[in-house]
């Protein structure tokens, strides 16, 4: 897998560029409140794949809480591997890289999400806030929040909780938005996955090569290591600087940032 702040800021450029280029759907005409709510949500979902892995820096976001959830989901997703398995696919132990890594986790995942966002009027919501913003601050913010500092992450999630719910308009466009969101940042981290040396099982349970689980990758040579150089020296920075360039443009579309008036921020469009 990708480290967890390139995951997250992945996940944080993929909204930035997605909203950026929406043109006049109700993506691309998101509140400037809407916009900050969508992108905390991406940026946390761009690492909830990887809670199927009890030794992830993610799993650890929450201390004992998020390392037993994982330890569950990590025994689900073993245990569906098992059963859709093909004699083509790997013997292997362990749900890493398993359901929480196909686009039907996503889907799910943004379904969720989208209703509890538009029903939700006590704890779901709260919670789900909760849960994201805390993602987002282990991914973001790793320098400043050591992998054992669950009580520092937490402080953090509740403030970016608090915001989050006094900016969602739950009877909006936004709402619908924050589903999106999520599955924009499953996505992201998915296609992280897969340009590393093991790929990732994307398109589960659709057979290739009579794998149920094969793991969609680009050739060889265009794969990276996990925390290699080049992840760190050239993806992560390069994801950084379109993610400021993106959210730029995203935000100046939605009325904000009137400085950059006249300015090309696109130069193409």
């Amino acid at each position: 897998m990708s480290t967890g702040p390139t995951h997250a800021m992945s996940g944080l450029t993929a909204w930035a560029t997605a909203t950026a280029l929406a043109g006049d759907s109700s993506l691309g005409t998101l509140s400037v409140k809407g916009w900050c709510v969508g992108a905390v949500l991406c940026a946390g979902a761009a690492l909830l794949p990887d809670l199927d892995h009890p030794e992830s820096t993610v799993s650890s976001t929450f201390g004992p809480v998020t390392a037993a959830g994982s330890k569950l989901i990590n025994a689900i997703s073993h245990g569906i591997y098992q059963v859709t398995r093909t004699k083509r696919d790997s013997k292997r132990d362990g749900g890493h890289r398993g359901f929480t890594h196909t686009l039907v986790f996503a889907i799910l995942a943004s379904i969720i999400t989208t209703a509890i966002v538009q029903t939700s009027q006590s704890w779901a919501l709260p919670l789900l806030m909760f849960f994201f913003s805390g993602l987002a601050v282990r991914g973001i913010m790793h320098k400043w929040c050591p992998r054992n500092d669950a009580l520092w992450i937490t402080g953090t999630a509740l403030l970016l909780t608090y915001a989050c719910l006094k900016w969602t308009d739950q009877a909006s466009a936004d709402a619908a938005a924050c589903g999106v969101a999520v599955g924009i940042g499953c996505i992201a981290h998915y296609l992280g996955d897969a340009i590393t040396e093991q790929g990732c099982p994307i398109l589960w349970p659709v057979p290739i090569a009579f794998k149920t689980w094969y793991p969609v990758a680009p050739p060889k040579i265009m794969r990276m290591r996990t925390g290699g150089t080049v992840e760190m020296a050239v993806v992560g920075p390069l994801l950084t600087a379109v993610a400021i360039w993106m959210s730029a443009v995203a935000l100046h579309n939605a009325g904000a940032l009137p400085f950059l008036d006249g300015i090309p921020l696109i130069p193409w469009a």
